[in-house]
């Protein structure tokens, strides 16, 4: 078995991709984008104290969340969700959606976003 780092230049090999290097900036958050990494997809990772959490907005792809720790209050269109974890959740292209941080504690929660590039548009916009 071979002990040799991948690196970018490796076509179809994965590599470890530091969390700071995605952090978005003065958060605990963190932003990857595919494009230019090889991945169609992009994603969120975020961590809110109680309370927090974006403001509505949409996407023209789909975005999907997945609760890894806390509780969520996910509302999509006209319906609204309490997630906990391990529990996951679909806001459809176009769609209007926020969530937020309605429990106790810390939420984990990852964002994915079916595009290699994060398109959004807020509603107060």
């Amino acid at each position: 078995m071979s002990t040799t780092a991948a690196t970018p230049a490796d076509e179809g090999v994965s590599w470890p991709l530091p969390a700071e290097e995605i952090r978005v900036p003065g958060s605990r958050t963190l932003r990857f984008e595919g494009d230019g990494r090889g991945s169609t997809v992009s994603f969120f990772l975020v961590t809110n104290d109680p309370g927090q959490g974006p403001r509505t907005h949409r996407h023209p792809y789909d975005e999907t969340f997945h609760v890894l720790e806390g509780e969520a209050s996910i509302a999509v269109g006209g319906s609204t969700v309490v997630a906990r974890p391990g529990d996951t959740a679909v806001a459809p292209a176009r769609t209007w959606h926020r969530f937020g941080n309605t429990g106790t504690g810390t939420l984990r929660i990852v964002c994915i976003h079916a595009s290699p590039v994060m398109i959004q548009e807020y509603l107060e916009d």
